[in-house]
């Protein structure tokens, strides 16, 4: 059974890592999630800032939420434009109906939802809108599917829409589930693909002897793959899937 708590909280660890190799987000999935242009947007679960630079540079006032002190001090670097604030979906330091969108970049799986839903629906103004996005490797791709096989023997698992019921489960909170899925590519680095690979929590987690082995499996397909041999760029392929949840008035 997957500790999820060590899981949720190994990140620090490995913030540097995450910073380097983890991708962003396509416009066009943001786009969707905030059609209205809000004025002030959580980001939770902000992580390095992946998703808060983008918010920003939209010109939103964008809090971002996250209670890794190590991930908080990535993203304080990386995007000081962004008031960071420690704390949690359980738990957000913000007053009610303070926020007119509230977004979630791959961490809403980690959440209690029966504590998080309703805390969601306190800190959104009637009308706003909570957005909710994973980025998942294509594997549609041969390389990237034999990736996949990779992680999913060292204890990967699927982590896109998990928690999503948690809304339908409030219809007094908030409205219908709306999904859409965007396709991307975004070129990386075999370093940065390795990189990737250390970034999650399942490997962050791992003993080292099995850590290093998987790692030393990632880099032997990076070398021999036909698709990948003799390459100082690959195309990492992702499918970017977005949920956005309005909040009833």
């Amino acid at each position: 059974m997957i500790d999820r708590t060590a899981h949720a909280a190994s990140f620090g660890a490995a913030a540097a890592a995450y910073e380097r190799s983890r991708p962003e987000y396509p416009a066009e999935a943001l786009s969707w999630l905030l059609p209205d242009a809000p004025e002030h947007v959580v980001d939770l679960g902000a992580g390095t800032g992946k998703l808060t630079r983008a918010l920003v540079g939209r010109g939103f006032e964008v809090t971002a939420v996250e209670p890794s002190e190590g991930m908080r001090e990535q993203l304080v670097h990386a995007v000081p434009q962004a008031r960071a604030l420690a704390g949690s979906a359980e738990s957000l330091p913000l007053p009610d109906a303070s926020a007119d969108a509230l977004l979630v970049a791959q961490a809403w799986h980690w959440v209690d939802t029966d504590r998080a839903v309703p805390e969601a629906a306190r800190v959104l103004r009637p009308g706003g809108t909570v957005g909710l996005v994973w980025n998942d490797r294509d594997e549609r791709r041969p390389w990237v599917a034999e990736l996949g096989r990779l992680l999913d023997s060292a204890g990967g698992v699927p982590t896109t829409g998990v928690g999503v019921d948690g809304f339908a489960a409030r219809p007094d909170l908030f409205g219908p589930v709306e999904r859409r899925t965007h396709e991307w590519t975004v070129a990386m680095t075999p370093a940065q693909v390795v990189e990737l690979v250390e970034s999650r929590s399942y490997v962050i987690v791992l003993p080292e002897p099995e850590r290093t082995a998987l790692l030393a499996e990632v880099r032997t397909l990076l070398a021999n793959h036909p698709d990948l041999a003799d390459r100082d760029q690959v195309e990492m392929a992702y499918l970017t899937h977005s949920f956005r949840i309005p909040r009833l008035a």
